[in-house]
């Protein structure tokens, strides 16, 4: 299940963010996040209904993944066009969670009438690529050696979906 995320989800993102962080090729971040820096993260997505950031629970009701449409550009003239974050928790990984992750907020995106999906993707991240492959998501561009994970420079690829 897919819902808005609540104050007592913010611990489970706040974990899973940080799995991502420490394992590296997925997030721009060297050090791991604190539950106050979750926190302020969740409320820059306002308003929230235009800008939702939810979790995905597994059969038992645990939080097993969170996702995310932010606006990609302050600039007015950029409105329109999200960006779609997303993060599995490890132990969830590769049993079709960011697939339903993928799917439900590029609904969510043409629901209110964007028009454009933007996704921001470690090249190394093979997962993720398969993922805006079979979403019909271009690649439009690609800047080697762009960041620093913690362990080595990796290449950015961005990739878009007109919605």
């Amino acid at each position: 299940m897919i819902r808005a995320a609540r104050d007592s989800d913010l611990q489970a993102i706040t974990d899973i963010y940080n799995e991502a962080v420490v394992a590296g090729g997925s997030t721009a971040d060297l050090k791991p996040r604190t539950l106050e820096q979750r926190r302020e993260w969740v409320a820059e997505h306002e308003p929230r209904r235009d800008f939702p950031v939810v979790v995905l629970e597994d059969r038992n009701g645990k939080v097993v993944g969170f996702g995310s449409l932010s606006r990609f550009h302050p600039r007015a003239g950029y409105d329109g066009v999200v960006e779609l974050s997303y993060y599995i928790a490890t132990a969830a990984q590769y049993q079709g969670y960011g697939t339903q992750m993928v799917s439900w907020l590029i609904d969510k995106a043409k629901e209110l009438g964007n028009r454009k999906a933007i996704g921001l993707i470690f090249a190394s991240n093979t997962g993720s690529i398969a993922l805006m492959k079979h979403f019909g998501f271009t690649r439009y561009g690609f800047l080697p050696k762009a960041c620093w994970d913690g362990h080595g420079y990796l290449d950015m690829s961005y990739w878009y979906l007109d919605l």
